[in-house]
């Protein structure tokens, strides 16, 4: 499964993004999938997670009300809707794939995408 992440830009605060990860292979619906991000001198963290079927979801308390993550299994695509961007929010943000449920811990997921960076600007 290869992962590739889109949608990332500059930002000013208060702004939106919507991030795109789309992933090739048959068995992207069956994965639980995260999105997490790394800031400069930070340790990567994890910032939403969803289950095969959409059905659960997981918010650090940083982005809970703001970001919203969801899927399409028909387009093997998942997306991360960020509102009311600040400035804390700059980072390299990273789509994973877990093949045996779904995580807030990154290691346990096996695909990685390769990253887009995040900027928000005041």
């Amino acid at each position: 499964v290869q992962l590739q992440a889109s949608g990332g830009g500059l930002v000013q605060s208060g702004g939106s993004l919507r991030l795109s990860c789309a992933a090739s292979g048959r068995t992207f619906r069956s994965y639980g999938m995260g999105w997490f991000r790394q800031a400069p001198g930070k340790e990567r963290e994890v910032v939403a997670a969803i289950n095969w079927s959409g059905g659960s979801t997981y918010y650090a308390d940083s982005v809970k009300g703001r970001f919203t993550i969801s899927r399409d299994n028909a387009k093997n695509t998942v997306y991360l809707q960020m509102n009311n961007l600040k400035l804390e929010d700059t980072a390299v943000y990273y789509c994973a794939g877990d093949r045996a449920s779904w995580s807030t811990d990154a290691r346990h997921y096996d695909y990685w995408g390769q990253g887009t960076q995040v900027t928000v600007s005041s």
